[in-house]
């Protein structure tokens, strides 16, 4: 079992990056293989919307994207860790996903699978939110759940938090903390419900 995680915080060591630690430990502990790709520290551009990638379904913007799309379709969980930022994800994120527009062009223009090789993969989200605001993470939901739907990824869930700002707060939610670990290791017995 092979677990990809994004850590989209620009702040290291935040909530969002501990919970997708704890989530992550969960995982290894039931024999899973884990690696985290932190996008604060790669060069990745924004799509250019060239539409090379309709004739060939491959982004001609030669980058660190490109060894992410080996990653994905090695993948069998891809993990998103993002924390709110104006209500919906990080522009780092954003970016990643963005480029990840040359899939779409292989899945609808092109007719070819996505990720290649074709096999199940699942996805799960994590998130944490400064502010209480009703339907917070609505935005960045619809962002995350699109982009599983487009790379043919079954999203099968969400660790959502908010009212949890200050860089290390999150270490006072011990529950979710467990939760988040208890989340790692059903993803990797491919049993989250």
């Amino acid at each position: 079992m092979k677990i990809l995680a994004f850590a989209g915080s620009p702040r290291r060591k935040g909530n969002t990056d501990l919970l997708l630690a704890e989530l992550l430990k969960g995982a290894q502990s039931k024999g899973a293989d884990v690696e985290t790709i932190i996008l604060q520290n790669i060069k990745i551009s924004p799509c250019a919307h060239c539409d090379s990638c309709i004739k060939e379904g491959k982004c001609r913007v030669q980058d660190d994207m490109q060894a992410i799309y080996d990653k994905m379709a090695e993948a069998d969980v891809i993990v998103l860790a993002s924390p709110v930022q104006f209500a919906g994800i990080t522009a780092p994120m954003k970016a990643m996903i963005d480029r990840c527009q040359c899939l779409w062009a292989r899945k609808y223009v092109l007719k070819i699978p996505p990720l290649s090789p074709e096999k199940p993969r699942r996805g799960f989200f994590i998130s944490v939110a400064g502010t209480r605001i009703k339907n917070m993470f609505e935005p960045s939901l619809t962002i995350v759940k699109t982009f599983f739907h487009v790379i043919n990824i079954e999203y099968v869930g969400e660790l959502l938090l908010s009212g949890v700002d200050e860089k290390g707060a999150i270490l006072k939610h011990a529950d979710t903390l467990k939760k988040a670990f208890e989340l790692g290791q059903m993803l990797a017995m491919d049993d989250v419900s």
